[in-house]
Formats: C-alpha cells, structure tokens, sequence
C-alpha cells in the first residue's frame, strides 16, 4: 500500500474492527473478554447469532472515532456433540475461574500479554482434528486461544480507484493475495451501505502436544467499505459518523469461513499444494 501510493506511511492505515473468537464455558466467553473492553470505554451494541456455526456476537462501539470498533463472538459449546463439549471442557476447564479479575486493566501491557497467552494446555492433534470435523470454529479456539483473529482495513478513505471493496479486490489480486469466495468474494449488506471482503487465512505451522506439527488456519485480513448513509449525501466533509455503522449478520457468517478448510483448499490447490 505505501509503495502504490495509498498511503503515506502504516500509520495511515485505518482500522475498521478487530475480531476475537471466545469459548462459551461460564469461565470464559463473552461476559468475560467484554470486560477488558468496557473498561478502556466501549459500549456493547447490538447482538448476533448464527446457527448453523452456533455462535453468538457482539459488537462493542470504540470511545472516540479513532479506535477500532471489536467484534466479539463465542461459541455455543452447550449445542455440540457430547464427545465435542468433553474435549473442550478437558482444556477450558483447566481455568477455574474469570481469568480477566486477575489483570490489571490499567496496564496496557498486561492486556496484551494476556491476548497472547495459553489459556489452557496445548492441545493434541487427535483432539483439534476431531473438533475440525464438527466445528471448526471449535477447533480454531482450542488451537489459539485469545489470539486475534482478524484486523480489517477500513478501505472507503482511500483514493480511487481503491476507495471501494471492489477496487481494492482488484489491487489485492493484482498482488496474488488469495480472497475468501464463500458467498462472493464481495459480501454485501441488505442495505447496499457495508461492503466487505478477506483474505483466505494464513497458514500456520503449529506444534501440538507430543510433538506433532500440522498446518493449519491462522489469522487473516479483512477490508470493509461504509457507504454514506441516504441523509448525509453530499456532505462536503464526511466523518466516520456520517457512514453506516455496525456490522451484518449474513456478511460476517461468510467472513468466518476465512479460516475454514474449503477456503484453504482453495488457495493449496492454486498453490499446488503446500
């Protein structure tokens, strides 16, 4: 981006949201992570559900325009197979309590920390394949933990012809970068007004228990445009504000699978193979 004239410098670029992925056990999860991001001043807005990943999600708005806004989901371990709950329990539970009443919130440095860290012990790969096969949300979280899941460049105060999902998609595949398809690889509101796509995850070379080292799904990137709402239409200045906010059920519910085997297949056989 710096070297096609984009942007200035990294520091230009701006960031959308950032995305967590959470375990629903009653020591972790939402009611948990939230607190880190109450406390430093956002407010938890509006809740989503998606069925056939069973997971639920908040969204939580920044305290000024400058901060990204966080995307949190979590995932209804009560809904999965018995076999499935026992083996997330067998790690989870090794928290015994709110591991967040511990930190001291006022320490940035601890908080990062702690979104980095092991939770619970490294799982073994019979467990995190196991989990693939029926969620690999599941099987995402056990592996990494608080890790981040994604980051997403707000694509819309670019100059053209990038300034929109669609141009960008463009500059992106010019690069060789590999884009998550799953319901096009432009997902767009109901509305017309939020436009968002990803990159396919990276993959990563994880180590498990007992030595045993696999590829598997990392983080990603994601790019999201924010149209001008109707009523502020040829504003001579537009601010964050003036630009449809939140985020679309039927939108993120493709953008998960950013992690997902059928989207790295695709980019292994593009490849060639790993």
């Amino acid at each position: 981006m710096e070297a096609e004239g984009l942007v200035g410098s990294r520091a230009d670029i701006e960031n959308d949201h950032i995305a967590f992925r959470t375990m629903g056990v009653p020591q972790l999860g939402l009611r948990s992570f939230e607190k880190i991001f109450l406390h430093y001043g956002y407010q938890k807005r509006d809740p989503y559900f998606f069925a056939s990943k069973k997971l639920d999600a908040f969204w939580y708005a920044p305290p000024g325009p400058q901060y990204p806004r966080i995307f949190v989901s979590e995932l209804r371990v009560g809904d999965l197979s018995e076999q499935a709950q026992r083996i997330i329990h067998s790690y989870t539970d090794e928290v015994q309590h709110d591991p967040v009443d511990d930190l001291d919130l006022d320490d940035g440095e601890a908080v990062d920390r702690f979104l980095h860290s092991g939770l619970w012990r490294l799982p073994s790969w019979e467990h995190y394949s196991r989990l693939l096969e029926e969620s690999e949300y599941a099987a995402w979280v056990i592996y990494n933990r608080y890790y981040l899941n994604h980051f997403t460049i707000s694509v819309h105060n670019l100059p053209a012809p990038h300034h929109t999902v669609e141009g960008f998609n463009v500059f992106l595949e010019r690069l060789g970068v590999n884009l998550n398809d799953s319901g096009g690889k432009i997902k767009v509101s109901p509305d017309g007004l939020l436009l968002q796509s990803s990159t396919v995850a990276e993959t990563v070379d994880a180590e498990f228990s007992g030595g045993d080292r696999h590829r598997i799904a990392g983080s990603y990137v994601e790019f999201a445009e924010r149209r001008v709402l109707p009523e502020f239409v040829g504003l001579e200045r537009i601010e964050r504000r003036h630009r449809r906010d939140g985020f679309e059920a039927g939108n993120a519910d493709k953008i998960f699978e950013s992690t997902f085997r059928s989207q790295l297949g695709r980019v292994e056989t593009s490849d060639g193979g790993m």
